[in-house]
């Protein structure tokens, strides 16, 4: 029986998937706790149109993401942070204030949770590399230094 799924499931498929299973399975398990349903002519047209405006608003953020990364690509940000003589600072450069300094700097809002530094955090005066995931297809490396206050 082919069905299409409503959620991930694991070794069996993803989301709005159309596999084909055994009759019991899919009648006495996936269709009854709402994992799946059958798939019948009208829920294939169903399907059809939810991943064709899917594929829509998935283009419309890929090109905002792409827009973001032209704007910071060459950006080179100046991180402030208290520090001894020896240019260990006192507490570290996290993530957000990486976030803080493109929203301050280049006016753009990044979440925190997008942007990857080896190490999860700097704890010395320095330049560094930061990875940021805008969009799963566009990410982009951006060089920052911390310098002291």
């Amino acid at each position: 029986m082919e069905i299409i799924l409503k959620q991930d499931i694991p070794n069996l498929g993803f989301k709005d998937d159309i596999i084909t299973v055994k009759d019991g399975y899919a009648r006495n398990y996936l269709i009854p706790k709402g994992y799946a349903v059958m798939a019948i002519g009208a829920e294939r047209k169903v399907l059809a149109e939810v991943l064709k405006q899917r594929a829509f608003k998935e283009e419309k953020i890929k090109k905002e993401a792409e827009k973001i990364a032209e704007k910071i690509q060459d950006a080179k940000l100046k991180i402030g942070a208290k520090a001894g003589t020896s240019g260990k600072i006192f507490g570290s450069v996290n993530p957000l204030q990486i976030s803080e300094a493109l929203k301050e700097q280049y006016d753009v809002d990044i979440d925190r949770k997008k942007i990857l530094i080896d190490g999860d955090s700097i704890k010395e005066v320095g330049e560094y590399k930061a990875k940021i995931n805008l969009h799963k297809d566009v990410r982009i490396d951006i060089k920052f230094e911390v310098h002291a206050e």
